[in-house]
């Protein structure tokens, strides 16, 4: 029973996690009066090492979920599969990519234009997607009367 719960749980805590952090707070952020951009990297570092770290807790979670309790939902192994594959993507790639260039940027020094941040949000938005869907579709399929 908790896995199913789970199963339900985490793909909505994970959808409104990415959303409030990638959709909201980062683009405000750099709206506040006194941020600079070097502050603002700092802190977006931190804070994306941090979600990244919960995201791969939370993608465990849903594995775990999926192993004791097998979805009925078509497409679930699939999206989740996308899921992780982005996500492994902004672990080893981006994430990288994007911390050296902040480090640039903050010790003053002049970087060559570069399309991983809009890589990165691109890959966010994918996951932002599936995950309601996922959500969605495993508690609609919990919620049938058979």
């Amino acid at each position: 029973m908790i896995f199913r719960i789970l199963q339900i749980a985490v793909p909505f805590i994970w959808f409104g996690l990415l959303g409030g952090i990638s959709f909201l707070e980062t683009p405000l952020k750099f709206q506040a009066p006194n941020i600079t951009l070097p502050l603002g990297l700092e802190i977006g570092r931190i804070v994306f090492q941090t979600l990244n770290k919960i995201e791969i807790v939370l993608l465990l979670l849903m594995l775990m979920t999926f192993v004791k309790t097998k979805p009925k939902v078509k497409l679930a192994h699939f999206s989740l599969s996308v899921i992780a594959f982005l996500l492994f993507s902004q672990t080893v790639w981006l994430l990288p990519v994007l911390d050296a260039r902040a480090a640039d940027i903050i010790a003053g020094n002049a970087v060559p234009d570069s399309n991983a941040h809009l890589v990165y949000i691109v890959f966010d938005a994918i996951k932002f997607v599936l995950l309601f869907f996922l959500g969605a579709r495993i508690a609609g399929s919990y919620l049938k009367v058979e």
